[in-house]
């Protein structure tokens, strides 16, 4: 069979009837003429090719030309015809209206094809930060999003004389000198004209940062020395205050009006003293305390982990729920726009008089739906864990997600007297000892004291720990008479095994520590910063669980608020997710004592 002839020119394999489907198919790629493209290849409107062709006049094409720049976009054959035949267009299909057509909107660019830039209301404003927000927090400098920084030189000299020390605002205050390092070495900068706080990768902040470069001229009352380090602060901050304002009054020439200038910033003292505040207002200047510290403005908005189920929510589901049993429990899909307020295991409950109650917790949500799983009931004795039951429906919540070994991070918040404390030591002992579940149990808690320091404590580590550990003691106490049964030496021999399971380890060497299968204890985390927070929890390798425990109207660490606390930190954060839990304790169980203080005092 002999070979076809080869073509005689490129594109000749199709006919130019086969050119036109795709165009067809596509009609919304229709594009105006742009200003830049040659006039030879203004573009044709799709063509409905005929036989005959003949040779078009120069007249003619320069007639179509001039009404193509509302047209549809030409095929690739039929521009390839415009310098050698003609086309005959049928004039049904694509004719040009006579009347006045607006031009379409789509000749100009959209606006949204720019890359979007946050939106923040008010303009922008110039902070000025005192020394104890960047010791207070390092990263501060990146935290302001568009708004403006500025460092006097004073604070400058403060953290020179923070930084040495192995605490941690001497911490703070380097790790502070390596990020003015940082952004002051970068290239192309200029620090008279401010540093771009994003220079070293920090996109979420668009400011500057200015240094103090020259001596400001200020003035305040004579009751303020001179010397101290607020008192400068203060001064450099009216000094700013004043040159915005002449910035601001000053007639702008770039302006058409010769109006005031646009840039003119608002000056704010940001401090966490709340003397350097009070002083700063009586003063007149714009003063503000460092916010962005903290988890939540308030603390009753705190994640609680639990939600009560409305008063018709069985009549409610009557017809879309679904249930089955798998083993000891049992499982409910419900749906509804209760689903929307749910979190993956939030306990729910429903409580009503003449119906059946529901305890259960949330183990799925996909989409409009939920499943719920019914609890084990710790109130009976015969699910006692070492000898301890539930007294009220959140302890309850509380040693369901203790001993369900697929919870890898519990946290436990309530009132003194709540039974935190006992709740987790008895869960951890049972799941050493009797489920050989985890290895040991290490306990730890933050060495803050109420009161004045009592000094150094001789020994070991345990040994220095043991004063701080006297809840673990009394809690030890109350679990080793549990037992009835076994006598004087069967006891003591308990105690003994329950002490060489427990170790008591000391914060300050947790760093770069692997914990792998143990029961972590973190008693009083209240006291703890978020850093800290992080630090401990990050030591968990395979197989550990972790609980954290905390009363957040005992909070003794200065600086510390109930919204900036690390354990309301892990709270927020760790909220649905699948191997966290987290039960708020309402009731106290400890005395009627110790109960009524907590409600009157």
């Amino acid at each position: 069979m002999p070979l076809p002839p080869a073509p005689a020119k490129r594109a000749a394999l199709l006919s130019e009837r086969d050119y036109d489907v795709p165009v067809a198919r596509l009609p919304q790629t229709r594009k105006t003429a742009s200003p830049l493209a040659e006039p030879g290849l203004t573009e044709t409107p799709q063509a409905r090719v005929v036989s005959e062709v003949t040779q078009a006049p120069a007249t003619a094409l320069a007639d179509r030309s001039a009404s193509r720049t509302r047209t549809p976009r030409a095929s690739s054959s039929a521009r390839k015809t415009q310098a050698e035949p003609d086309v005959q267009v049928q004039t049904p299909l694509f004719a040009p209206v006579p009347a006045p057509v607006p031009a379409p909107t789509r000749t100009q660019p959209p606006a949204d094809i720019k890359p979007k830039k946050t939106k923040h209301n008010g303009a922008p404003k110039l902070f000025v930060l005192d020394t104890n927000v960047l010791l207070h927090d390092p990263m501060c400098l990146f935290r302001f999003e568009e708004h403006d920084i500025f460092l006097p030189m004073i604070v400058l000299e403060e953290l020179d004389a923070h930084k040495k020390g192995t605490t941690e605002v001497a911490r703070n205050a380097r790790q502070t000198s390596r990020s003015l390092d940082a952004l002051a070495g970068h290239q192309g900068t200029d620090i008279t004209s401010g540093l771009p706080l994003n220079a070293t990768g920090h996109r979420e902040a668009s400011g500057k940062l200015f240094f103090q470069t020259q001596l400001l001229d200020y003035t305040l009352p004579t009751s303020l020395p001179q010397g101290k380090a607020d008192n400068q602060i203060l001064g450099v901050v009216e000094a700013l205050r004043q040159q915005q304002a002449r910035q601001h009054k000053e007639p702008s020439t770039s302006a058409p009006d010769g109006g005031a200038r646009p840039g003119a910033h608002e000056v704010v003292l940001v401090s966490k003293d709340i003397n350097m505040r009070v002083k700063a207002r009586a003063l007149g200047l714009a003063t503000d305390d460092y916010q962005n510290d903290k988890t939540l403005d308030d603390g009753d908005l705190l994640y609680s982990g639990a939600i009560a189920l409305p008063a018709n929510f069985w009549t409610s589901q009557a017809k879309t729920v679904e249930s089955w049993q798998q083993g000891a429990y049992t499982f409910y899909r419900i749906s509804g726009p209760i689903v929307a307020s749910l979190l993956i295991n939030q306990f729910v409950y429903f409580e009503s008089p003449g119906e059946p109650s529901l305890y259960a917790r949330v183990t799925e949500i996909r989409g409009k739906t939920a499943v719920f799983k019914t609890l084990k009931d710790y109130t009976h004795l015969k699910h006692a864990v070492w000898g301890v039951t539930s007294r009220n429906r959140e302890q309850n919540f509380a040693l369901n997600i203790l001993m369900d070994p697929e919870i890898d991070f519990v946290t436990l918040t309530g009132q003194a007297g709540t039974g935190k404390t006992l709740m987790a030591l008895a869960s951890g002992l049972t799941q050493v000892l009797d489920d050989r579940r985890y290895t040991e149990i290490i306990v730890t808690r933050a060495t803050v004291s109420v009161g004045e320091d009592i000094g150094f404590l001789p020994g070991t580590e345990e040994e220095k720990m043991g004063p701080w550990m006297g809840a673990l003691d009394d809690n030890l106490e109350v679990l080793g008479k549990t037992d009835t049964s076994a006598g004087e030496w069967g006891r003591a021999a308990t105690s003994e095994l329950i002490r060489s399971r427990i170790k008591i380890k000391s914060m300050n060497f947790m760093r770069g520590r692997t914990f792998l299968n143990k029961y972590v204890i973190i008693d009083e985390a209240q006291n703890l910063t978020p850093k800290q927070m992080k630090t401990l929890i990050t030591r968990a390798g395979p197989g550990t669980k972790i609980i954290c425990m905390g009363n957040l109207a005992q909070i003794d660490t200065p600086y510390l608020t109930e919204g900036s606390s690390g354990l309301t930190y892990a709270v927020d954060r760790f909220k649905g997710w699948a191997h966290g839990g987290h039960i708020t304790l309402a009731r106290g169980e400890r005395s009627r004592l110790a109960d009524f203080a907590s409600e009157v005092l």
